[in-house]
């Protein structure tokens, strides 16, 4: 602890306040442990989830189906593990949701949140979704058990939550879905990771800041055919299966996707970010350390801050203000949703 207060205090990264450690950690600032999202899904309207509707406490699978389907606003608040059943069941979520671990205890095991087309307006933060890979299947190609599937939505924010052994993708953005934000997430132990596209259109506007991927092979993430793909301060380490040639491999900017990647940290990465020749990718600030493969940039993409203002970290300090911020937060469980 006394490690990262020290280097976030030296770089500059926010207010550290001995007496937040205690409860919520060092830095504790808006843009980190906020209830507002950042980037592409706040505009256009923003996202505000189930913001002004009730706030419900859930720890089984029927009261979370149960209020995460309803067609009203509702904050869901989930305490506890959830086993799905049967394995891989989906829990459809409707628009104007907003599901969030209590503490850092709220998990969803060996299931899938699922949200289908016209879903609008959700929040799924501070979750530990796991475990719904099955032994022996490392391809999953039998399989559709992501841990969460979203198909033609807007305004999604998913953040501080934490994915781990999952059959196949740890978070499909599918079918021309816009206005989204991941981050501050785990993406852990898992071949095919985070992707996006399954489309022709170039619709998909995302904002992907602050994850951590860590014992992942493929899709960290796999971007195709998105309008705008803005990747900042993410984390990118110790990649399962490091020996394939072909597949495993970091941030890759496919189809027409536009991808700007700025001050991340890639370690012991092959293929660290990797472009189509139809596709354009522009790098800026980031640290390589034992990295190979490709190292692709080319084309002009666009400029973030044209779409929105944000706080950039320097490159050198993401290992230990991702390993700190990223994933389930007490302090995320517990203050934000008790005044809505």
């Amino acid at each position: 602890m006394a490690a990262v207060v020290g280097l976030i205090a030296a770089l500059g990264l926010g207010p550290v306040v001995e007496a937040d450690a205690a409860a919520a950690g060092p830095g504790v600032t808006a843009d980190r442990f906020g209830d507002r999202p950042h980037g592409f899904a706040s505009l256009a309207g923003g996202t505000t989830g189930g913001a002004g509707g009730k706030v419900v406490t859930v720890t089984d699978q029927a009261a979370l189906v149960k209020y995460a389907a309803a067609a009203e606003p509702y904050v869901i608040r989930v305490q506890g593990t959830i086993t799905a059943e049967p394995f891989g069941a989906s829990v459809e979520v409707a628009s104007d949701k907003t599901i969030v671990g209590v503490g850092d205890s709220g998990e969803l095991v060996q299931g899938e949140f699922h949200l289908s087309p016209g879903t609008h307006n959700v929040i799924i933060r501070n979750m530990t979704i796991r475990d719904s890979a099955i032994e022996g299947n490392w391809d999953c190609k039998d399989t559709d058990f992501d841990g969460i599937q979203m198909d033609t939505v807007q305004h999604v924010w998913v953040d501080h939550n934490r994915f781990s052994n999952i059959c196949d993708g740890q978070l499909d953005v599918r079918k021309d879905s816009e206005y989204i934000t991941v981050s501050y997430n785990r993406f852990e132990h898992n071949n095919k990771t985070f992707g996006l596209g399954w489309t022709t259109n170039v619709k998909t506007q995302i904002t992907i800041d602050h994850n951590w991927f860590a014992n992942t092979k493929q899709r960290n993430p796999s971007v195709d055919n998105a309008a705008y793909a803005h990747l900042y301060n993410n984390y990118l380490t110790a990649q399962v299966d490091p020996g394939d040639p072909v597949w495993t491999y970091g941030n890759w900017s496919r189809g027409r996707t536009r991808m700007v990647i700025e001050n991340s940290y890639y370690q012991d990465v092959q293929h660290p970010y990797q472009a189509d020749a139809t596709a354009e990718l522009v790098q800026h600030g980031s640290i390589l350390k034992n990295t190979t493969g490709r190292h692709d940039a080319w084309g002009t993409a666009f400029d973030p801050r044209d779409f929105y203002d944000y706080r950039l970290d320097p490159a050198a300090a993401v290992p230990a203000l991702v390993e700190r911020f990223s994933g389930p937060q007490k302090a995320i469980g517990r203050a934000p949703y008790a005044r809505h």
